[in-house]
């Protein structure tokens, strides 16, 4: 019986990289509460936030259950070169879930942000430490899922000022923003003198939006000011969404993979930078941009929620990989 489950059973297949479905999703509440605040519209967060949560769970209780019976599979997976950067994604959903709940429960809010930056900064001395000792990693490895252990720390500060000292926060952010740019040079070098990303990896180009994007809403929170520096990180976000898309042909191209929902989150980013752009500048440009990134962001979850569901009933998730 256990050698047909061990045969059998797509469980051992099941990556952590679901994890950016609720990441996604995530952004997506924090975009909607905004819209409801901007448009004082039906409260349609709540619902979204309740959807998030009870994926994130689910997704949590069968990736336990793959640790229980198929613990090989999982240490394969965290010694993939590749694999091993999307582990984050679940302390990043912490994280993220933390900032959805702010307006709703600060006590929630509150616990997912200690729960989530522990175990991120653990996920993150851990790998930096492979990044480091390991002698079997190729520049070709390098893609933008390298950013999320490092960088996902700048997301602490948006509700860390909330509850945590600022110099924690101050901590946390400093460490992002440093590897962002560690990171962003090796990539570039990588992308630029090395192979192409292969297709299936293509969505995580959108990954690099993020840290920008997110950097300038932590430091804003942070310093409670709209500096030059705030503008820049801001900015550059914005030049590599316009970059980004203008290769919209090439993205249409690639095939389905989960890798797609690495497109939600760093939208749903730049639409909340945004957001917070015409909060401080009381700009009607910031306005409309905030719209257009909004309704963006609205199609693109509706269009991987249905590919998801057509590849989960396709048998074409959790399936072993070359």
């Amino acid at each position: 019986m256990k050698k047909f489950i061990t045969k059998k059973c797509r469980l051992k297949y099941f990556p952590m990289s679901f994890f950016s479905i609720t990441m996604g999703m995530s952004g997506m509440v924090i975009i909607l509460q905004k819209m409801e605040t901007f448009l004082d519209l039906f409260k349609v967060s709540s619902y979204f936030l309740v959807l998030t949560v009870i994926l994130f769970v689910l997704f949590l209780i069968i990736y336990f259950f793959k640790f229980i019976i198929f613990r090989k599979y999982v240490i394969e997976e965290f010694d993939n070169p590749i694999k091993l950067n999307f582990f984050p994604t679940f302390s990043i959903s912490l994280l993220l879930l933390s900032i959805a709940f702010l307006v709703i429960s600060p006590s929630i809010s509150k616990y997912l942000l200690i729960m989530g930056a522990i175990i991120h900064l653990i996920f993150t001395i851990k790998i930096i430490s492979i990044w480091i000792y390991r002698t079997d990693f190729k520049i070709t490895h390098m893609n933008p899922a390298w950013f999320i252990p490092a960088v996902g720390n700048i997301l602490v500060p948006i509700s860390g000022v909330k509850f945590l000292p600022i110099e924690i926060s101050w901590f946390f952010f400093s460490i992002g923003l440093m590897f962002w740019i560690i990171l962003l040079i090796i990539f570039f070098n990588r992308i630029i003198f090395h192979e192409p990303l292969p297709e299936k990896l293509l969505p995580t180009l959108f990954i690099l939006i993020a840290p920008p994007a997110v950097g300038f809403i932590s430091l804003v929170k942070l310093t409670e000011q709209f500096d030059s520096f705030s503008k820049i990180l801001y900015y550059f976000a914005l030049f590599l969404v316009l970059l980004l898309f203008s290769q919209f042909r090439i993205f249409t191209k690639v095939k389905f993979y989960l890798s797609w929902w690495a497109y939600l989150f760093p939208i749903t980013a730049i639409t909340t930078a945004t957001f917070l752009m015409f909060h401080e500048t009381k700009t009607i440009f910031f306005k409309n941009l905030f719209i257009v990134f909004l309704t963006i962001s609205i199609l693109l979850f509706l269009i991987l929620f249905i590919k998801t569901i057509q590849a989960i009933i396709k048998k074409e998730l959790c399936v072993e990989e070359n």
